[in-house]
């Protein structure tokens, strides 16, 4: 574990895919066969559709709050809830209900989570204040939620190794950054996590994605940047971003060699949106690294 000063800043090309703003945008996912992105607005209970090649943007009205989703199929996606686990129907943008998450805990929702290449689900919720401890990380796994790692403030950076022999995960409250080694054929831990880096300076880890040479790529929430980290936890690269609270990345494109990284202004007052004009946009982002596609779900055994 190792915690260095960031590197200089570096520059990126940026384009603007999405004007609106978010209260809390969050959980990008990309779905190469049809060149479209998707992210949410949790707070708003909003999932936005953003076909890459034409820039058109759609955006769905839930019925709960949501925050991350994975492919299952070309017709199915599986979303993240404060309700659970739900199926959409990607064509008529029906729900069902597939596990429950946390029924008897009405004060906490749904945060982050990302594909392990083996298909288990990896996912997290926290409190709805961000109560110390509420959150938890749980795996997806052979049709059933299985519990991981409990009392997480609020748990973010979920994200692989391109083999799937590591996990990530981070406490944003405390701003840990963790390793945990996998079983690369069922994405379950073979042992405790260990903490691989602790963030020094403004902001927290948010969101991360890691890329095809497994460089572990987080945006910094307060800090309007993408950070990247060896897998060994130095701090490597910095990326600024065009909006402070940058929330979460992923790797989109034919060649998946842009970024795309959404954010919010939630918690910021007049003066603060002012001072930050892009704050809650969602951007593409030329950053000089290449993502692969995310894997698929599976609903059931592996």
């Amino acid at each position: 574990m190792t915690t260095i000063s960031a590197p200089a800043p570096e520059t990126a090309a940026l384009t603007l895919i999405c004007a609106e703003r978010c209260h809390l945008g969050e959980g990008p996912a990309y779905d190469a066969a049809r060149d479209t992105a998707w992210w949410f607005d949790i707070v708003e209970k909003r999932l936005y559709e953003a076909r890459l090649a034409t820039g058109a943007t759609t955006v769905h009205a839930l019925p709960v709050m949501a925050s991350a989703l994975a492919l299952v199929d070309a017709e199915r996606q599986l979303l993240v809830t404060e309700a659970g686990l739900m199926l959409r129907d990607v064509a008529s943008g029906r729900l069902e209900t597939l596990a429950a998450v946390e029924a008897d805990k009405a004060g906490t929702r749904s945060n982050d989570a990302r594909v392990h290449p083996s298909g288990t689900f990896w996912f997290s919720t926290m409190g709805r204040n961000a109560e110390t401890g509420a959150g938890s990380v749980y795996a997806f796994h052979a049709g059933a939620v299985i519990p991981l790692f409990p009392a997480v403030t609020i748990p973010n950076a979920i994200c692989f190794s391109p083999d799937g022999t590591i996990g990530y995960f981070a406490d944003t409250a405390i701003g840990e950054l963790y390793r945990v080694r996998l079983d690369p054929g069922s994405g379950l831990p073979l042992e405790a996590p260990t903490l691989l880096h602790r963030h020094a300076g403004d902001g927290g880890l948010d969101g991360a994605v890691t890329d095809a040479e497994g460089l572990i790529w987080c945006a910094i929430w307060g800090g309007g940047r993408l950070n990247a980290y060896s897998p060994a936890g130095d701090l490597v690269r910095s990326v600024p971003t065009p909006a402070h609270q940058t929330s979460c990345p992923v790797f989109v494109g034919p060649a998946f060699d842009r970024v795309l990284v959404t954010s919010a202004w939630q918690d910021m007052n007049e003066d603060a949106r002012a001072a930050d004009p892009e704050h809650g946009r969602t951007f593409l982002l030329d950053i000089g690294a290449t993502g692969r596609a995310e894997p698929r779900v599976r609903l059931g055994a592996l």
